[in-house]
């Protein structure tokens, strides 16, 4: 039984809003749905062997959303446990450049949406501060914490 630390790596994938009249630059975040926890994340997953995490962050939001993106500042690594094992999931701020959505087996459904809503969306606490940690990246204030 391996029983070491789960390396995984992610994204906090965001674009400006498409919509006319919005703001020029009102952002947004991508969540996507994972049917299997029924569940809202950042796009993240396990490193394949030897990959460098943010080789595996880039896959992984391509993967999920469909979407290539291009990396900007790190941001935390998050470490908790899953089934016993401790995992560590590093983090990168990228903008989504190009592509589409398509359903597929690990994600059924992705949202795009301004941070605070993003924030309030994510299932898991302790993504949430991703949210904060981008927009710090991009010098944006971060949201309130309600």
């Amino acid at each position: 039984m391996n029983t070491g630390t789960i390396q995984a790596a992610g994204c906090v994938l965001w674009r400006t809003s498409p919509i006319d009249g919005t703001p020029g630059d009102a952002l947004e975040v991508c969540l996507v749905h994972r049917p299997k926890y029924d569940d809202w994340s950042h796009p993240k997953g396990k490193l394949k062997r030897d990959e460098h995490p943010l080789d595996g962050a880039l896959r992984e939001v391509e993967e999920e959303t469909g979407y290539t993106a291009t990396p900007g500042a790190r941001l935390h690594t998050l470490e908790y446990e899953v089934h016993g094992r401790p995992k560590r999931v590093h983090y990168w701020a990228a903008r989504a450049t190009a592509g589409a959505f398509v359903p597929n087996d690990e994600v059924d459904r992705i949202l795009w949406l301004p941070p605070a809503a993003a924030r309030t969306r994510l299932t898991q606490p302790r993504d949430r501060d991703l949210v904060d940690a981008l927009l710090t990246s991009l010098r944006r204030p971060p949201v309130s914490s309600t």
